[in-house]
């Protein structure tokens, strides 16, 4: 049986004993990771529930009145049932006060005008020939002018009335000196004095300084 040589100055085979630990080095361990920990949670404050006589917590929202309801108090499950059970929004209004109350929902109860209406900051009228709003009223008409009686008599003979302007006495005279001319009737002598007469009120019309 061969014999087993050591090399010259190895030692023991059997495992060293740990060294001894830093007690510095630990501690620096353990600061680090306490500063890497989260900070404790802390409870927000409980709510007690409005509900005279209740002390358990107030978890659900419920508004304070009809005319305050972006003001809240805070009930418990059981409350916010018997609450939900009792609230009645058109608790003593009229028919007539809810009836106005949804219609006044549909503009979120904001000030209303009908088209046309002054409103308190400008004063605005919509023009709708065609009637399709159906509540635009009819724009008034101008006052008669108010003439001479030689100038209407003027007026009758071209067949016009008060509310003749320029263009419409000289459009009327164009029409009915053609329409009476002589040379379209044979030279007859009704139409001759016809065509005097027209030409005698077209040329006072036009000189009297009315229609300028």
């Amino acid at each position: 049986m061969r014999e087993v040589v050591r090399p010259q100055g190895a030692g023991s085979l059997e495992p060293r004993p740990p060294a001894p630990h830093n007690p510095t080095m630990r501690q620096r361990r353990d600061e680090r990771r306490t500063d890497l920990d989260p900070p404790p949670l802390h409870r927000a404050s409980v709510r007690a529930c409005a509900w005279p006589g209740c002390t358990a917590e107030g978890e659900f929202r419920a508004p304070l009145s009809r005319d305050d309801l972006r003001s809240y108090q805070w009930l418990c499950l059981e409350h916010i049932r018997e609450f939900n059970r009792g609230w009645d929004y058109f608790r003593g209004m009229s028919m007539a006060d809810i009836e106005r109350h949804r219609r006044d929902d549909v503009t979120w109860h904001r000030p209303t005008w009908r088209n046309g209406a002054p409103t308190q900051s400008f004063s605005f009228t919509l023009h709708d020939p065609l009637g399709v709003l159906g509540e635009q009223e009819p724009e008034p008409s101008p006052p008669p002018r108010r003439l001479a009686s030689k100038t209407e008599t003027m007026l009758r003979r071209l067949g016009l009335d008060q509310r003749a302007e320029l263009a419409d006495i000289k459009r009327s005279y164009k029409i009915l000196a053609k329409r009476h001319h002589p040379d379209l009737h044979g030279g007859d002598r009704q139409a001759e004095e016809r065509l005097k007469l027209i030409n005698e009120a077209y040329t006072y019309l036009m000189h009297c300084g009315a229609f300028a």
